[in-house]
Order: C-alpha cells, then structure tokens, then sequence
C-alpha cells in the first residue's frame, strides 16, 4: 500500500524526467551544426503501478527514465555507404581521365598528334616529293618526323607521370584506410567500456559513424554489430557489442577493438606486369603477410577507381593454354651455365597474336601456371604456320630459378591456362600506352620496310628513318629488314624478348635515326639506285601507305586518324564517369537528406520540445508545491 507521500514521489519522477528532457533538448541545440551528431531523445515508460487493494485496483507510480539515446536509422547509412562508395570511384576516374583527355587534346604549346602528322605527312612530304633531291627539303622533312617522335616520347612521359601519381594515392588512402582502423577500433572499445555500465556512447558512436562515412569513400564497407551474452547465462545482453568492419568484399579490417593494418609493397623489376609500367608499382597486402585482393570488382571506392586507372588494360591480360613444359640450359652473368624449366603457352587472342600489340614485360615477372605462381625471366613468340597457311601463335617462357619456383614444373600442368597480370575491364593508363605502342611498331615498320626498300642519293640501299633508343648508353636499335616473314609460306618465326625487334620500340624511346639526322641525303628516295636524283616513287609508295588503310591499318583506320582512336576512347570514358559522378552525387545528397531528417537537428521542432517539456518541468514542479501545502495541512494542522 502506498505511503502519505507516494503522490510526491510520482511528481519527483515527473520532474526528473522533465529535467533530462530539456537537457537533450540543450544538448540537440548546442549541436545543430555538429558534423555527424544525431539527435538525441529520453526514452521514458510509465513506471510499474502499486496494488493499493482498493476498489480501483492500482495506482499509477510515476515514470521512469530510461535511457537518453540517438535517433539513428541503420538502412540510411548503408544506402549512404553504397552510394559513397561509388561516387569515390567515380570521382577518382572523373579526375585521372580529364587529365588524360587534357593530353591527348593537346594545346597551344603543346600540339596535338594531328597537327604534327599532318605538318609531317602533307607538308613535309610535300616538299620532299616537289623537290627530291634537295637536301633542305628532306632535311625539314626529317625534322617533322623529329617533332612526331617527340610527340609520342611527351606523351608516354605525361601517362607514365599520371602512373606515377596514382600509385603515390592508392599508398596515401592505404595510410588512410590504417588510421581509420585505428579510430574505429579505439572508439569501438571506449563505446563498450561505457555501455557496460548502462548509458549509451551516443557521442562516441556519432564520431564512429562519421570515420565510417570517410572509409566508404575510399573502399566499398560491411559492418555488423553483434551483442556480447553472458558466457555463463547466454540470453543475458551484457551491454557491450562485437563491431565488426569489413572491407573490399568481405575482408575483415576491424573487430571491436582489434584492427589490422595494410602495407603497400612495391614490384621490383622482375614483377612488372606490363612492359610500359614504371618502377615500384604498389600491391597491398596485410600486415600478417595474406594477399589483399585489389583487382576485386566489389573493392569499389576511391581505392577501386586508382587501381583501374593504374592497371586498367580493358580485359587484355595475357592469358593462354599450356601445351608443353621443358627445360633449356641458361647461361648466367658470371658464366655458368644451370638448367631452367620453360613452358609454353599457345594463345588465340588476336591482341597476343601480333609481336607489335604485345605489352609483356621485358625485365622478368610472375605468371600463374594452373593457379600456382611462378617467376620467369625471359620469352620468345612463336608463329607456325603449316603448308595450308593456317597459323599457330605461342609463347615460350622460360622459369626463373628462386625460392617461388623451387617446386619442378611437371606435365600435369599441361592443358591449364597460364596467365600473367590479371583481367581489368577499364581502359586505364596500360591501355593508352599499349595503344600508342602498337601505333608506333606499326607505323615504323611499315615506314622503314618501304625505305629499305629504295635507295639514297649516295646509291646506297635504304636506311630506317624510325629508330628506338636504347636503355643505356645512348645508342639505337635500328630494326632493318629483321623478323619480316611472308604469312602466306609455310614455316616457323621466332622472336626473343631479347632480339631488336619492333617489341623494342615503345612511345617512350621512339625516334629519328642519329645517322638521318645528321645527313638528310641517306633519306631512300627511289627505287633503283640508277635512277635520277630527282626520283620519288619511294616517297610516293610512303604517301600511298598513310593515306590508304588498306595498307598501314590501325583499328581499322588509317595512319593519320591515330588520335580519332584514341580520343573516342578517352572521350567515352571521360563522358561515363562524369555522369556517374554527376549522378551518384545526386543519389548521395539525396540519400544523406534522408538521413538528416530523421537523425538530424530541427530547430523548429526543438524549439516545440523546449516549450513542452518546459510546461511539463512546470507542471511537475506545480504539483511538488501543491502536494508540500497538503503535506503541511496534513502534518501541521492535523492531529490529536
């Protein structure tokens, strides 16, 4: 049965729970532009009632305050996430290819390609074909050949620039994504310290869920909060929660207050994938040493967006069946000789099947026999053709002897595929150069087979205007009339990445022969050295070449519409991650609007609560006065 002062009592909980209400109501003003902050409301229930064996059964006791927590919704934050995830992407890829664009465009100090073809292919040649024997004349027109090399050699430079600054960022958002562990997991354990005792960490998991909203820009997120039972009792909650985060499809970074770390490691010389790739290109791995997919398709984020900028090469892996293991006796730099395992890959891709489309390594790297990885330092390509004409293209690596490759390669890997680097649809930075390249092969060959097929005004058979800078010393590959083989006569070519072929030839070191330059009159003009000085059908068969696809064919079009190629490649990749970004900006705004008006702070609507629970902190208050004037009648004035 409830005491004289039970009414006092109930108006006291009123009270209390009129006080924490303005409270929150302070707090929520103080924090309206509070990045991250989510409302805060008391959470209140009537309190148990008290049997008072009357007629009317019970009486009310009150209300008890339970807990102040934040107004949060989950599903709005993993909608943000997604979209946040995608936007990073984008916008990485917005910004990389805008700069791509700026380059292949070119502009007033820096021409475009079309501009120095065109000045070299019509009006330089022009010249020379007006006035053939004019040393001036053939002189100029080595010199446009000199501003075309040094196009292709800028613009390699400018890619392999870009390259370079997108590995330095995926390393920064790798150092990123490991402070933002840090936090998390620091938070996550200062959250269960404090939920423990009872209240909530509503601040502390406001600022947990701001790091968690950075994180999905960088790389795609699933997070799980799981409640901690009682070991002894399991249906009993202790308070405290397992936070778990997971990154790029599942990879566990976070777990409560335990996080790992990831570290980039850079590729050495033998493990570049691409022959057009610069130095120390990052992988990631973590910290305990297990491999941190980066070619995932659900990585997404800015970290997704880097990768396929840096790596992209539109699905045109190297990638081919087994068809026989060997070995061949190499011999080292110190002269001695070891015996190496080799293996050979036949392959049916047309970007494989021509020398001058290929982008492997020429230094060395790592090639996966059946799933499992091995070292290799050299190759050659193979093309066979039988009596019929029909062609045969393979590749014969030979294995490097080290620590990765100590198993013996045997048979039963015979009838798997073999790949090197891995498949990434996106036209990224090895696309573009590995363009260029086969551009330059192509057209230098063609160029050089017609001059070698003519003579000089010395009478001296036809020298290569096209070269290729060697690596060191300052020398030059100059190809001649090697590798050329008729398609249509039955046998077996080689080539040796070693060899001087036009593999050697890239955008970077493309160039003028050094001989050429210094004496124009080696330029072949005719085509019988006892023609006339004055003879041209060497220049006009070259003239017949540029303009007639039939004859110099790059994706199908002539040699002057290179940058048409390219620039539709560029420009539709450009245009696609504008409007991603411009869309997924939309969807991200209007996804953290919904999110803002359930867990964000209204004034107007504080302003309401703050008259509300005002009146009914007042009302409390009144009924604590009326009830002490009754007590005092009671005790005062009352009584024998």
């Amino acid at each position: 049965m409830p005491s004289q002062f039970f009414g006092l009592n109930t108006a006291y909980t009123g009270l209390l729970a009129s006080n924490a209400a303005l409270n929150t109501t302070s707090n929520n003003i103080a924090n309206v532009q509070t990045l991250g902050y989510s409302r805060q409301h008391v959470v209140q229930q009537a309190s148990d009632a008290l049997r008072v064996f009357q007629t009317y059964g019970c009486a009310g006791a009150g209300v008890d305050t339970l807990a102040i927590e934040r107004i949060r919704d989950e599903f709005y934050d993993n909608k943000y996430w997604d979209a946040s995830t995608t936007l990073g992407e984008y916008s990485i890829k917005q910004y990389y290819m805008s700069q791509i664009q700026t380059y292949f465009k070119g502009s007033i100090t820096a021409p475009d390609f079309k501009s120095i073809f065109d000045q070299f292919s019509v009006a330089g040649l022009q010249a020379v074909l007006k006035n053939a024997s004019s040393t001036t004349t053939k002189a100029q027109f080595i010199g446009y050949a000199g501003d075309l090399t040094d196009y292709f050699n800028g613009m390699s430079g400018n890619l392999e620039k870009v390259q370079k600054d997108i590995n330095q960022e995926i390393k920064l958002k790798v150092d990123e994504i490991n402070s933002l562990a840090n936090e998390i997991a620091s938070l996550s354990k200062q959250i269960n310290v404090i939920e423990l005792s009872g209240p909530k960490a509503n601040e502390l998991r406001d600022r947990r869920t701001v790091l968690l909203d950075q994180l999905s820009q960088i790389v795609d997120i699933e997070t799980q909060e799981i409640p901690i039972t009682d070991a002894n009792n399991p249906e009993r909650e202790t308070g405290a929660f397992r936070f778990l985060v997971k990154i790029g499809g599942g990879q566990l970074l976070v777990d409560t207050s335990e996080y790992r770390q990831l570290e980039c490691v850079a590729r050495t010389s033998n493990e570049k994938v691409n022959q057009t790739d610069i130095e120390g290109l990052y992988d990631i791995v973590w910290d305990d040493g297990q491999d941190f997919n980066i070619y995932s398709g659900t990585l997404g984020g800015s970290l997704q967006g880097l990768v396929e900028m840096r790596d992209g090469n539109n699905s045109e892996n190297f990638s081919g069946t087994i068809t026989a293991t060997g070995r061949t006796d190499v011999t080292a730099a110190d002269g001695s000789v070891k015996a190496h395992d080799t293996v050979t890959v036949q392959v049916s891709h047309k970007y494989l099947q021509d020398l001058n489309k290929c982008n492997l390594s020429d230094t060395g790297g790592i090639i996966s026999l059946g799933s499992q990885q091995y070292y290799y330092d050299s190759w050659s390509y193979t093309c066979s053709y039988d009596a019929a004409g029909n062609a045969t293209y393979s590749y014969t690596f030979v294995l490097s002897d080290n620590s990765l490759n100590d198993r013996n390669l045997t048979n039963d890997r015979v009838g798997k595929v073999a790949e090197i680097g891995t498949s990434i649809d996106y036209q990224g930075i090895p696309y573009y150069m590995k363009q260029m390249n086969e551009w330059v092969r192509t057209f230098s060959q063609k160029f050089n087979d017609i001059l070698n097929s003519g003579y000089d005004a010395y009478e001296n058979p036809g020298n290569d205007l096209f070269a290729a800078k060697m690596a060191t010393g300052g020398e030059q590959y100059s190809f001649g009339a090697m590798f050329r083989y008729d398609k249509q006569t039955s046998g077996t070519m080689t080539v040796g990445v070693g060899d001087d072929s036009y593999y050697k030839m890239t955008a970077k070191n493309f160039s003028v022969l050094a001989a050429m330059i210094e004496d124009a009159d080696l330029l072949a003009t005719k085509k019988k050295s006892s023609d006339g000085v004055e003879q041209y059908n060497v220049l006009t068969e070259i003239q017949d070449m540029i303009n007639d696809k039939e004859k110099m064919n790059y994706r199908g079009c002539k040699a002057g519409e290179f940058l048409e190629c390219i620039l539709s490649d560029v420009a539709l990749n450009a245009g696609n991650a504008n409007t991603f970004c411009e869309n997924y900006q939309s969807i991200v705004q209007s996804v953290d609007n919904q999110r803002i008006s359930i867990s964000g702070v209204d004034e107007d609507e504080e302003a309401v609560n703050l008259v509300k629970f005002q009146n009914g902190y007042n009302l409390a208050s009144k009924m604590i006065q009326t009830l002490t004037e009754v007590y005092d009648r009671l005790i005062l004035e009352t009584g024998v």
